[in-house]
């Protein structure tokens, strides 16, 4: 069993920037392929990020790639979400997850193939 804890969330104003965290219960945190997704008032829940387990590998969202960073620190049991730029439209609660790979260096956009999530955090960006 993995629990998630999000945080870093809040509110911003347009071009801002924000970092989440996103840290893991237990010793086998190394071994889980990470996500982040999102979820904004009426849409689907929708891919954000994804990390690899050993950091070797990482995906984004087409129209994310120039503004947002994934990245893990293994020995801290956390991923992290670099945020830049942000807009209004990127106002959602963010929810990271893990995977548990089915292969070496595994990580994927599909919130289905996720085993654990977290409760999310609240980002709000303003004009």
């Amino acid at each position: 069993q993995v629990q998630l804890v999000e945080s870093g969330g809040g509110s911003v104003q347009v071009g801002g920037s924000l970092r989440l965290s996103c840290t893991a219960s237990g010793r086998t945190f190394s071994t889980y392929a990470m996500g982040w997704f999102r979820q904004a008032p009426g849409k689907v829940r929708e891919f954000v990020a994804a990390i690899s387990a050993s950091g070797g590998n990482v995906d984004y969202a087409e129209y994310e790639k120039m503004r947002f960073t994934i990245s893990r620190d293994n020995a801290k049991n956390t991923v992290y979400l670099q945020m830049r730029s942000l807009i209004p439209e990127d106002t959602a609660v963010y929810y990271c997850a893990a995977l548990r790979p089915p292969a070496h260096d595994y990580y994927s956009s599909y919130s289905y193939e996720y085993d654990y999530w977290g409760q999310g955090t609240q980002v709000t960006v303003s004009s």
